[in-house]
């Protein structure tokens, strides 16, 4: 696997993210892209790894690792939580175990605004409150929906069809991970909803995701 960083970080800096970069300088986040980036590379030197029909394969990205330690969990939290105030956004929701993690770091990360998460279930829950999507969210107002890695982006319209069929009114999708060859940016912006990547991608050989 190779990878370019000169390449890879174009997302960081889209003109019209411009405002949403906060305190946070630019060298600043290619250093936060990079440590995410090595902390979730998996290699198969290291460990068996495989696709979902158990072939081996060379490597992946695990964010579950940067995201479950501390330091990078609240980094990545301040980082996201300022980019989602400079667009007025209040209200987060993940769909998938990847996302859980990003959601947390959001809703810790500050207080100005007060932030409000939610997860979103596959197929809604048979009793109790029979919910489809877990939390406190508001119709009434506008969400985005997190993820970590984008790559197809049919995991990420999965999420967003499921907010909308239950009434929520989905403007955007964030994530951390954004791969540049595989059209997922394209398919969700057909859906009239604005993508936002700490990180865009540009590797020569596809991961699995």
């Amino acid at each position: 696997m190779s990878d370019d960083f000169s390449d890879s970080t174009s997302g960081v800096l889209d003109d019209d993210l411009a405002a949403g970069l906060g305190t946070a300088t630019y060298d600043e986040l290619i250093a936060l892209g990079r440590s995410l980036y090595e902390q979730s590379l998996v290699r198969r030197e290291h460990e068996e790894i495989t696709d979902p029909r158990g072939n081996s394969i060379g490597w992946l990205l695990d964010t579950r690792t940067p995201m479950l330690d501390g330091a990078s969990f609240r980094r990545v939290g301040a980082v996201l939580a300022e980019r989602l105030a400079a667009r007025g956004v209040e209200q987060v929701a993940g769909f998938g175990f990847g996302a859980y993690a990003l959601v947390c770091s959001v809703l810790s990360a500050t207080d100005n605004p007060h932030f409000r998460g939610g997860f979103i279930r596959e197929k809604r829950k048979p009793y109790g409150r029979r919910r489809l999507v877990e939390g406190p969210l508001d119709r009434e107002r506008p969400v985005v929906l997190l993820d970590d890695i984008l790559n197809s982006g049919r995991s990420a319209l999965n999420g967003v069809r499921l907010l909308r069929s239950d009434g929520f009114d989905v403007e955007g999708v964030m994530t951390l991970f954004s791969f540049t060859w595989s059209g997922g940016r394209g398919r969700l912006q057909q859906e009239s909803l604005w993508v936002d990547s700490l990180l865009d991608l540009n590797l020569r050989e596809q991961p699995i995701h």
